[in-house]
């Protein structure tokens, strides 16, 4: 993995955290969160998917592996490029919003969500939105359009799961806003879940999905 393909996964995770996590810590609105978030992967994939393919996210990296696209070693420089944006931006969006009291984006269950339920939510967005880059981008069958159809995936997931989950999909989307806003609690949750549906993605693809 080069500099390059490093710094992209910071930046781009980064981007996420801080735009997509900002915007749902200063607006109440969904749809303004669901817009942000797709919004940030869509322009991401198009501007550093020649550098790094542009994961910005454990789960994707994680799924792409499990598919036998990635090696391991270059999955866990990944993840630590991914953590350190993710962490950048939890770390600026409580100094620019001045502290904790916002809430910070962070991902957290609403008060008629079990953890179990939480959980399955977010495996089966998780699968949703990889299935969507395995067989756009991974199987570049649709060319230059794919970076539309995975921001637009992305859109729709918080749309449906913002509300309940907050709709993470990312593991390091959610490490930053919780460490700062004191919710790590049930960090294990969104690394699970994810890593779940990414890992049924990955196996459909490489298994059944897949051109030989």
């Amino acid at each position: 993995m080069n500099s390059k393909a490093f710094i992209s996964e910071v930046i781009g995770t980064f981007a996420l955290t801080f735009i997509g996590a900002g915007t749902a810590a200063v607006s109440d609105n969904v749809v303004a969160t669901a817009l942000a978030c797709g919004l940030v992967v869509l322009t991401f994939a198009f501007a550093y998917g020649h550098h790094s393919g542009a994961h910005i996210n454990p789960a994707v990296t994680f799924g792409l592996w499990v598919a036998g696209e990635i090696e391991f070693g270059k999955t866990i420089v990944y993840w630590i490029a991914q953590g350190l944006g993710g962490v950048i931006g939890g770390a600026l969006l409580f100094f620019v919003l001045g502290g904790a009291e916002s809430g910070l984006g962070a991902t957290v269950l609403a008060d008629n969500v079990l953890p179990t339920q939480g959980l399955v939510l977010e495996a089966v967005l998780t699968f949703l939105f990889v299935n969507t880059i395995m067989n756009t981008a991974v199987s570049r069958k649709v060319g230059n359009l794919a970076p539309i159809a995975i921001g637009l995936t992305f859109a729709f997931c918080v749309l449906m799961g913002g509300p309940l989950t907050g709709a993470s999909l990312n593991p390091a989307r959610t490490l930053g806003p919780a460490i700062f806003s004191g919710t790590m609690d049930l960090f294990w949750l969104y690394v699970v879940g994810t890593f779940i549906g990414a890992a049924i993605a990955g196996l459909l693809y490489r298994g059944f999905l897949k051109d030989d």
